[in-house]
């Protein structure tokens, strides 16, 4: 089995632009940048300005992306540039493309003129086939496919080699990160681009995970201190891509490694009491995990929260540990490649020689990610 190296890393987030912006803002610790009046109750980790033209220079391009499609476009950007990729077409045009994502975005004056109207609709069922049929672009469905994000970064960045898109939140992010590495581990292709975007700044959604009772809708408090008081989580906007390819490959076209991707595994647990802490447990003895840092992508929801806190009291009794719900929000399917992300910036820095990063979905699905330094 061939080394995983991380040659690359874009990352775009509440807490800014780049690794470094984020591991700054990890060491000096402080209350993350909150927008607590937009959708209140719900508080929610609104990401940064940016310049699109930077990583997306065709306004065409821009406008017909919805935000978490600019938000991967732009991160997958920023990591071809770290690792030395961006200016390389022959590279690209062989190089692998894995994207985590959730479903498209809505058109909420349509979706509010549509509800107004069916409410007072004669034969609301003709008026429902008929404000679809009429209201709607075409484009608007093409714009709900998930895998538009990996289309919009061939055609931008000109990633052309084989492409592939999860979906299923948490858990997707998990998956594409481990499947990029078991196919460079294994021999079979050499070098991937893999992550994820999330646009947490959305009435639809923030409503989709109140029905579930999902939400945190106190001010803000740190992940682990939430349980206590009823728990929930603080959605957050952001982005994550990962250059991964085997420490041969980096090594002959000269790029520098950050960090050795040791081994990723998943679970999907039924979520009886007990069940992520024994999984946790686990899956860190299929790694042979043995960190001095724990990068956790913990929701704050009670009872899964709880449970991660006490497993990780038992795999890594002497290790850091870092939320990265405190840092940047709970960013779904780049949830788990944000984690990966900052635990090779601090692994680079000399801060860990071991990480571990985990990802708890908020209703299924469990993974644990090692890294080693490179």
């Amino acid at each position: 089995m061939r080394d995983v190296v991380i040659t690359g890393i874009g990352l775009v987030s509440s807490a800014g632009e780049g690794l470094e912006a984020h591991l700054t803002a990890l060491a000096q610790g402080g209350a993350p940048t909150i927008d607590a009046a937009t959708f209140e109750p719900f508080p929610v980790h609104p990401v940064g300005a940016l310049e699109w033209d930077r990583q997306i220079p065709k306004k065409s391009d821009q406008r017909q992306m919805e935000a978490w499609q600019k938000l991967g476009c732009y991160a997958a950007g920023l990591a071809l540039d770290a690792a030395g990729a961006k200016d390389d077409a022959a590279l690209k045009a062989r190089m692998q493309l894995i994207v985590s994502a959730g479903g498209g975005e809505r058109d909420y004056a349509v979706d509010g003129q549509v509800l107004t109207g069916l409410a007072k609709a004669d034969n609301p069922g003709v008026f429902l086939n008929e404000r679809l049929m009429g209201d709607l672009r075409p484009t608007l469905f093409l714009a709900q496919l998930s895998n538009l994000l990996a289309g919009n970064i061939s055609i931008v960045h000109g990633v052309t080699g084989a492409s592939r898109t999860f979906m299923g939140e948490e858990s997707s992010g998990v998956d594409a990160l481990r499947i990029a590495r078991e196919r460079i581990a294994s021999g079979q292709d050499d070098i991937f681009l893999v992550g994820g975007a999330y646009n947490a700044q959305r009435p639809d959604v923030l409503l989709i995970y109140e029905m579930g009772g999902f939400l945190w809708k106190k001010p803000y408090r740190p992940v682990w201190d939430r349980p206590a008081d009823g728990g929930g989580m603080i959605l957050g906007s952001g982005a994550c891509f990962l250059v991964l390819e085997s420490r041969e490959h980096a090594a002959s076209r000269g790029a520098a490694p950050i960090a050795t991707l040791a081994g990723i595994a998943s679970d999907r647990s039924r979520r009886k009491a007990g069940s992520v802490e024994a999984s946790l447990h686990a899956l860190s003895r299929q790694l042979n995990a043995r960190p001095d840092l724990v990068i956790s992508g913990a929701t704050g929801i009670k009872g899964i929260t709880d449970e991660e806190q006490a497993a990780l009291k038992d795999v890594a009794p002497e290790a850091a540990v870092h939320a990265t719900g405190d840092l940047v929000g709970h960013t779904m399917e780049a949830q788990a490649a944000t984690g990966v992300a900052l635990a090779a910036g601090l692994i680079a820095g000399g801060k860990a020689g071991e990480a571990l990063v985990t990802s708890i979905g908020h209703w299924r699905g469990e993974g644990a990610i090692r890294l080693t330094k490179a």
